[in-house]
């Protein structure tokens, strides 16, 4: 006579996974899912950019110059956001202008993670010589205002795309540093990096195998909330005519040109700006919600 094994509910059913847990997390959050979707239209726009333009964005249009919208009266249904100063489409400026800010912030953000994280493993491992010098130029770094600063480090290097995300970088550095810093001392404490120190794991090892991937979390967080700031101050520093510079279609740079021409045509400024503002504020939202999933004492416990 055989016996039927049964099992309990609590037998069959498999916590989730890491990963399923993050995603449930953010999920939760309604504007961080809203900031991603309008996040992936933006590079979506950027990568398409020249299949979704109606126009050349450089192709000057004599005798268009500084049309209103299509929808406002004086406007041209070929036009749809209007024309600049000099007679190119808004719209496909607009749409290229995805290519150069996000570009710009995306490098910016990315060339200051690997200097800052760097910098900061360095000065957590070796925090009497290395470390105090490291801390010491980054306060002095973040007593200056980032745009005091962006425009300083801008007009010594010159207008170009490529001081532009140099100098974005430059001013990014100090929240990598110090975030890296703190976390990574955290770390340093734990028993299985006395553990690898015990079995001779190699310093370089140790501080980007060991130590980095447990610090991984608020970088990220950081890293996104990088990625915002960077793209305002592109646009700044390109408003100041210090960055991009025209005719290339840069948001800020576009700013930069309808600046003469706010008070008789606003809607050169409006959009540009609206991109801007958009962007910046979907990146913000997915940053919280990646905090918000990735930080465990603010789950939910079920």
């Amino acid at each position: 006579m055989t016996q039927s094994v049964t099992q309990t509910p609590a037998q069959t059913l498999t916590p989730p996974k890491q990963w399923q847990q993050f995603v449930r997390a953010f999920m939760k959050n309604k504007g961080a899912v809203l900031g991603l979707i309008v996040l992936i239209i933006f590079i979506f726009i950027a990568f398409f950019a020249p299949w979704l333009a109606p126009h050349d964005p450089y192709e000057l249009f004599q005798g268009k110059e500084q049309l209103p919208p299509s929808f406002v009266s004086g406007g041209e249904s070929a036009f749809f956001l209007g024309t600049d100063d000099a007679g190119r489409d808004t719209l496909s400026r607009v749409l290229y202008g995805a290519r150069y800010s996000l570009f710009i912030g995306l490098c910016a953000t990315t060339l200051s993670l690997l200097i800052g994280v760097s910098l900061g493993l360095a000065a957590a491992f070796w925090p009497k010589v290395i470390g105090k010098v490291i801390m010491l130029v980054n306060d002095i770094l973040m007593s200056y205002p980032s745009l005091l600063l962006a425009i300083i480090i801008a007009a010594i290097l010159g207008p170009s795309m490529t001081n532009t995300i140099i100098t974005i970088a430059l001013v990014c550095l100090p929240p990598f540093i110090r975030l890296t810093r703190a976390t990574a001392m955290v770390e340093l404490q734990r028993d299985y990096v006395t553990a690898s120190r015990v079995i001779g794991v190699g310093t370089v090892r140790m501080l980007f195998v060991t130590v980095l991937p447990n610090c991984m979390a608020p970088l990220i967080v950081q890293a996104t909330m990088v990625f915002s700031s960077a793209i305002l101050e592109a646009g700044a520093i390109g408003f100041l005519g210090f960055g991009v510079q025209p005719p290339d279609a840069e948001w800020g740079a576009m700013l930069g040109t309808a600046r003469q021409y706010i008070q008789s045509n606003v809607w050169l400024a409006i959009f540009p700006g609206l991109a801007i503002f958009i962007s910046a504020l979907a990146i913000n939202l997915t940053g919280d919600g990646l905090r918000d999933a990735l930080d465990p004492k603010l789950k939910e416990v079920s």
